[in-house]
């Protein structure tokens, strides 16, 4: 079969280049509502929970319904792809930033338990699952998107454009959570402040939406309707039978994405500052750079793949991460004030994410694209997002380099990833 993608050659053009612009500043902002969550855990746990409760369990409660966001994006994801393989990319890509809006939207409208009694962490509950599944299928649609957008000598950088987007959404939140916590007191926090992140996020999403409306169907997926090879039965079902390996590959590639996202951005903080004693404001600080870091070598890496092929810019990025995490977690232990330009380094070695969308896209057919890469992103992220805390947990507690371990053995897979890859385009 003559692959739609040879037949089609987006040239690069102003549409091109707003296209992805559009695209990352909306994953920016669907990403920055889904963690936004985490960073008013605290207050969430005291306001939807019975005061009689000890913390401990409030704030496991509170995490659980967090967690139930990472479990609702496989099934999210699936259908979003399913119809993105069939109906087009753009309708479902416009869908998702919707589904995402509307839920942070209610979150920050919803009443307390003091009002609602249990009535309030189902709702909360039942607004998580849909962002859930909403940020299931903005991702992978993302990817799948501007890649089929961008000219061929430049898709790595249209997708590290957009990773590095929705890495963005993670800065965005907690920029707005520490500016939210300088300027109001607790008190003021919990009696209704808290609301306003929800609510200033659930508005952007609808202004996201209404940008998206603006974007055109990728070249591609007209050029497969055009030719009548949109696939007739399920996509899925059809990628879990004829494109196996991608599938493998696509989820050993994707736990790497994951050891760096949550353990490196997301977990080392909480790490540094409970097994390594280090002062919160200069974690925090660091971690603001390392994240600030992980955007800019996002798009480096993309835009890297593009003149010097995918390996040759694979390896020494992973092996750039097993080094940098090592020598984050030694440094501390040896010399603290060494955080900051350590964990920029991280954060810069951490731009290897951008690998594995870049994998995904080239290794499945644009008619299964969609679903094939969904389900190997999902699956793996929903799996790691609840198995990756707790392993990395028990690890800091046997030896404080247990971490920096873990995050090296993920890249070993990432590279394993991508010398085993079949891709499906030249």
């Amino acid at each position: 079969m003559t692959s739609p993608l040879a037949l089609t050659k987006p040239e690069a053009s102003t549409s091109t280049f707003r296209t992805v612009a559009l695209a990352s500043l909306g994953g920016a902002l669907e990403f920055y509502d889904f963690v936004i969550f985490v960073y008013f855990a605290v207050v969430i746990g005291q306001l939807f929970f019975p005061p009689s409760q000890p913390e401990w369990l409030r704030q496991l409660q509170t995490f659980g319904i967090f967690a139930a966001g990472y479990l609702a994006r496989p099934l999210g994801g699936a259908i979003l792809s399913h119809f993105g393989d069939k109906s087009g990319r753009k309708r479902i890509f416009t869908l998702s930033v919707l589904m995402m809006a509307l839920p942070t939207l209610c979150i920050g409208l919803l009443p307390s338990y003091g009002n609602a009694g249990v009535a309030a962490p189902l709702l909360l509950l039942l607004m998580r699952i849909l962002q859930g599944a909403a940020i299931g299928g903005e991702a992978p649609g993302g990817w799948v998107f501007v890649a089929e957008h961008a000219p061929s000598n430049q898709r790595g950088l249209a997708v590290g454009l957009l990773t590095s987007g929705l890495n963005g959404g993670i800065l965005l939140g907690s920029l707005v959570a520490a500016l939210t916590n300088s300027y109001f007191s607790t008190i003021q926090i919990m009696n209704g402040i808290w609301r306003l992140p929800f609510l200033i996020g659930g508005m952007l999403g609808l202004i996201a939406m209404l940008m998206r409306r603006w974007l055109s169907e990728t070249p591609v997926f007209e050029e497969l309707r055009k030719q009548v090879m949109i696939p007739a039965e399920i996509p899925l079902r059809e990628a879990l039978r004829a494109h196996k390996r991608a599938i493998v590959l696509s989820m050993v590639s994707t736990w790497a994405l994951t050891a760096a996202i949550i353990v490196v951005i997301l977990m080392t903080p909480v790490i540094l500052q409970t097994t390594f004693s280090l002062p919160v404001s200069a974690v925090h600080f660091a971690n603001l750079a390392a994240i600030l870091a992980l955007c800019t070598s996002s798009i480096t890496v993309g835009a890297a793949t593009d003149h010097f092929g995918l390996e040759r810019v694979a390896v020494p990025m992973y092996t750039f991460l097993i080094v940098a995490s090592l020598a984050l977690y030694l440094g501390v232990i040896w010399k603290p004030w060494s955080l900051l330009p350590l964990y920029i380094l991280a954060g810069l070695a951490a731009g290897c994410v951008t690998i594995t969308p870049i994998l995904m896209t080239r290794m499945f057919p644009a008619a299964l694209r969609f679903s094939g890469i969904s389900f190997s992103y999902n699956v793996t992220y929903a799996v790691a997002g609840g198995v990756s805390p707790l392993l990395v947990s028990w690890l800091a507690h046997l030896h404080r380099m247990g971490p920096a371990i873990y995050v090296a053995l993920s890249a070993v897979l990432g590279i394993i990833a991508v010398r085993f890859r079949r891709d499906e385009e030249a």
